[in-house]
Formats: C-alpha cells, structure tokens, sequence
C-alpha cells in the first residue's frame, strides 16, 4: 500500500504536540492519534459562521478505523488531512490521515452520523452541506472508482 501525502487531502489542520502526550517509549502515546484526528473532523464541522449540521442536528461518530503507520516524536507538531469518501443519506465516510514533517503516521477510516438532537435518531443530510461534502470528495491516485 502506498502512504498518502498532505496534499491529498483537501482539507487540512495543525495540533501542537504536547509532552504530556507522550508515553514511556518516547513517543506519543497511540491513544492521542484519535484526538489529532478529532481535530480535522472538527475543522470540518464546527465552522461557527457555517455550520454542517443542520439546525437541531450535530454529528456523532459511528465508526473509526485507525492504522498506525510510523512514531510521532515530540517536540513539533502534527498535520491532519481530511477527504470525504463517501456521502450517504444521513452519514459521512471520511478518509484521514497524520503526518509529522511530510511522514504519514497514521491513516484513518471513520464514518459520522448527523442525528436530531432530540430524538437523537439519524437525520438526513441537507442538500448545502452535501454540496459543501462534495466539494471535499477525492479519489486518490491509483484508487478503483465503483
């Protein structure tokens, strides 16, 4: 399998790395992967001047698949590409990937719900936020398209 580069993402964020993230082999701990993951998804969803979700929805996370391909050493920072896999009738599948100085350190496969805040069943996605979703939809180099 050949790694992702940052530029195949078209949406990407920063995190600062924090020593207390480390663990006693040095590097940061596997657990904290997921937080800098949160941070793309986040860069997504919570525009506060354009929110995704539509009024008296948000979304919640179904699924996450996390593939650790190398170490991440502190001191610096990370990189957090996001792409949109797929979009279905009520959820996302997101393509993720972490990278410290160009190295890819992670990949990522996680799908989010949007569900009625209070019924707290799946809502559907609305036709802006699925234009807005598109416009994050890449097919990677080499990748079969169905």
């Amino acid at each position: 399998m050949t790694l992702p580069l940052l530029n195949d993402f078209p949406l990407q964020a920063t995190d600062k790395l924090r020593y207390g993230d480390t663990d006693r082999q040095g590097h940061i701990n596997n657990a904290v992967f997921a937080t800098y993951l949160e941070t793309g998804r986040v860069e997504l969803l919570f525009n506060p001047d354009n929110p995704l979700a539509a009024p008296g929805c948000e979304f919640v996370i179904a699924q996450l698949v996390l593939d650790f391909r190398n170490e991440i050493l502190w001191p610096g920072s990370v990189q957090i590409g996001t792409r949109v896999a797929h979009i279905g009738r009520s959820s996302v599948k997101l393509e993720q990937a972490i990278f410290q100085n160009g190295r890819c350190a992670a990949t990522s496969q996680s799908v989010i719900v949007q569900i009625d805040v209070a019924t707290r069943q799946s809502a559907a996605i609305t036709d802006s936020a699925r234009a807005r979703l598109a416009a994050l939809v890449v097919t990677p180099a080499g990748a079969e398209t169905e």
